[in-house]
């Protein structure tokens, strides 16, 4: 009676602590459709003699291009999107205060809101017009560009509403908003000829959101030492594996085609990933061949984000399917051909997306590039049609859960964590499903808004919650935590993610549009974010005692036969505090990532995060499932190649950013606070001898990661799928001849 009263708290402090967050959020994103909030598109662009420079359509037009041509897999607008190229507002905001006599005139507002007007001074529209030669001069070599195809954009009109999108982005980041004395960007990006520099609101906040860190901590470690209950470092529990290798069902064995899939595209990732490096470190050519002719580095990072976010969430399709038919006890009908069909819609949205990108970058999609081709933003470039497909295709995969784990939902010793498996599968389809809440005429304020529901709610609270349900799944069935250990350390695990992340997603939107109270909650919320990541790092350590190989209570021997699985999970908890605590903390205070966004340092949060936390989780998986469903000879001769991956993998990682992400990104802050974010984020800057050499140091850590870590998990794979068929075709073999000595 007592650990059902405890339950119910649980629970009602998880939903209640999920509805507010997410009120919070919604509220911001209703906040950004009223005029006060973003940037203002006017109607008309006029010169002092009241002449039309260019329309508010001609700026959607040139958002269209910037989109059309993956320029955001380039360069950056307000720092968002990616580091090869120049930030196209912080560029062309110093070329404009170059071309006027007072730079500091800039911060005049002269949008008039009720006709819809916006003045240029005569240096404004001269800066406008000469500029578009400029950008055509970028976009005609592959050189500058760092990697774009030679005359990307030839077209004149294109190139005119194209600078007419970087202009209007210019003027919100230098002009005052109406009654502040700050830009509508925040004053970002920092241009010292503009005499501008981080609004007093972002050096409060940053101050005040240390409070709810180190509050957030204390009341973390208070808990923990307090209640015995809270974590999963219990050894007085009586419980004994329920999972054995090589004893799985029909549906268990056909997931395994899914980590096939899991290690291709990690190793297509690994591969463009290191061409993308390549361009930084030598632009002009790949080792003598103009690989910009075939495959320019818009298309390869936009190929490099997708397979990423691809093979990742495939590892967490299957690890679903496959534990979720570990919880229940009786395997549907038909519940392999519905895998299997799953299979097939995957892998159609995967093939076709990536064909759908290389066709709408080079513009052979036509009107279409939008819905089959690329729509253009960072990390949602797939098309629109291709997404549809994805949330059915994710919707079906929550059907089959439903179905697997039907039996468990009955029980009630599973039933508790059979629901919260579902619900937390549930929300990966439904919190997707703000990437359709925009088009490609939607402001940019807009767009960004919704885009991190995706980037960061959706992945880093949601999908996250998903992996510890999963991991909280595969300990209970391997009999090393009670199960209302494991009901509790989800809900402990949700409570932390849910109530710092959900409203924490607001700090990517620091400068680009929105308000001071967004400003204030997301960086109290986004720097508490530092809590549930120490809470994973003594997880790790709890990892090692859960390890055991006997019954603390009864004695008996405990088989524990997922070694690797755990080491990955291990890696997982010091990536976590390494790559998200971290760095993640070091750059999310809003007077630091005033001056940080769109540097080295952002890639060095992403790399080790992204890769760190749920690349080694998603690895972990693919461990598990090949472990499982291996028979002791042939692990025997796998184990050996998940080592070495294991070696490979982390040493890898630890390489980029010790000899290269980490140490340039530095020196790029620096120089954004010694020369402007400009220069930083230009070609002037990225190749210095210093920083090119950063950049070719870490290529032997490049290939340690491909050839030592993603390599060996293809073998192994690849060989336990063949493993695996070569074991059903002996057991329909043996039962045909069985039928057929009955028939005698």
């Amino acid at each position: 009676m007592k650990d059902a009263s405890r339950s119910n708290w649980w629970r009602y402090g998880v939903a209640s602590v999920a509805v507010i967050g997410l009120g919070v959020l919604v509220w911001i994103a209703a906040n950004t459709y009223t005029g006060d909030v973003g940037t203002p598109i006017p109607e008309r662009v006029v010169d002092m003699n009241g002449k039309t420079v260019f329309t508010g359509a001609d700026i959607i037009a040139g958002q269209q291009v910037f989109q059309r041509y993956g320029l955001m897999e380039n360069g950056t607008i307000w720092g968002h999107g990616a580091y090869l190229g120049p930030d196209f507002s912080a560029a062309y905001l110093h070329q404009l205060a170059l071309d006027t006599k007072d730079p500091t005139t800039l911060s005049e507002n002269r949008y008039n809101a009720k006709t819809g007007t916006l003045l240029f001074t005569t240096s404004e529209s001269a800066s406008y017009h000469s500029q578009i030669n400029q950008w055509k001069t970028y976009f005609d070599g592959s050189v500058t560009s760092r990697g774009l195809s030679a005359k990307t954009i030839s077209d004149p009109e294109e190139l005119r509403t194209l600078v007419a999108f970087f202009a209007w982005t210019a003027w919100g980041a230098a002009a005052h908003m109406p009654g502040k004395s700050y830009s509508y960007t925040q004053n970002f990006p920092y241009e010292p000829l503009l005499h501008n520099g981080p609004s007093a609101e972002a050096v409060l906040w940053s101050a005040l959101s240390l409070i709810t860190l180190l509050g957030g901590i204390g009341a973390m470690l208070l808990a923990f030492g307090r209640f015995d209950f809270l974590g999963w470092g219990s050894r007085d529990a009586h419980v004994h594996p329920q999972l054995l290798p090589d004893r799985t069902s029909p549906s268990q064995r056909a997931t395994l085609k899914f980590f096939v899939i899991v290690a291709l595209l990690f190793l297509v990732q690994t591969l463009v990933g290191g061409a993308v490096a390549h361009y930084r470190a030598q632009p002009g050519s790949f080792y003598g061949l103009d690989l910009t002719a075939y495959l320019p580095s818009n298309l390869l990072r936009t190929w490099h984000l997708q397979s990423s976010i691809f093979w990742i969430v495939t590892a967490y399709v299957g690890g679903g399917l496959f534990l979720a038919d570990a919880l229940g006890s009786v395997e549907p009908r038909g519940q392999v051909r519905g895998i299997n069909i799953l299979w097939v819609m995957l892998l159609f949205v995967v093939v076709g997306s990536m064909l759908g990108e290389l066709i709408g970058i080079r513009q052979l999609a036509g009107r279409l590039w939008f819905w089959f081709g690329n729509q253009g933003w960072e990390y949602l470039d797939l098309g629109r049609a291709w997404q549809i497909l994805l949330v059915l295709g994710l919707g079906f995969w929550v059907i089959l859960l439903a179905r697997a784990i039907g039996s468990a939902r009955q029980d009630p010793e599973q039933r508790e964590i059979a629901t919260l498996f579902l619900i937390s599968a549930a929300t990966i389809p439904l919190f997707y499903l703000p990437a359709f809440f925009f088009g490609s005429e939607t402001r940019f304020t807009i767009v960004d808004t919704w885009r991190f529901w995706i980037v960061h709610l959706w992945v880093e609270a949601f999908l996250e919650l998903f992996v510890t349900v999963m991991v909280a799944t595969l300990f209970y069935k391997l009999g090393m935590v009670t199960r209302q250990r494991a009901s509790r350390v989800i809900y402990m695990d949700a409570l932390l993610f849910l109530g710092s992340g959900i409203i924490g997603t607001g700090h990517h939107w620091y400068f680009s549009g929105q308000t001071v109270a967004s400003m204030a909650l997301s960086s109290m919320f986004s720097a508490m974010e530092v809590v549930p990541l120490i809470l994973l790092t003594l997880d790790a350590t709890h990892f090692v005692h859960l390890n055991r190989e006997y019954c603390n209570i009864c004695g008996k021997s405990i088989s524990l036969p997922h070694k690797w699985t755990f080491y990955f999970l291990i890696a997982v908890g010091v990536w976590n505090f390494i790559g998200a605590g971290v760095f993640g903390f070091l750059i999310n205070l809003p007077v630091v990532s005033y001056y940080e966004i769109g540097t080295n340092l952002t890639a060095n949060h992403a790399h080790a995060a992204l890769m760190g936390v749920f690349g080694m989780l998603a690895v972990a998986l693919l461990v598990f499932a090949v472990r499982q469903v291996s028979s002791e000879a042939h692990w025997a001769r796998m184990e050996k190649y998940v080592r070495v991956s294991f070696w490979g993998l982390n040493l890898g990682l630890a390489g980029m950013v010790v000899l290269d992400l980490f140490p340039s990104g530095v020196l790029q802050f620096l120089d954004v606070m010694k020369n402007g974010y400009w220069h930083a984020r230009s070609a002037e800057f990225s190749n210095q001898p210093f920083i090119v050499a950063m950049e070719w140091a870490r290529m032997p850590t490049d290939l340690v990661f491909i050839f030592v870590g993603v390599v060996p998990l293809v073998i192994i794979t690849l060989l336990t799928y063949r493993h695996a068929r070569a074991e059903k075709s002996m057991i329909l073999n043996a039962s045909q001849s069985d039928r057929d000595e009955l028939k005698n």
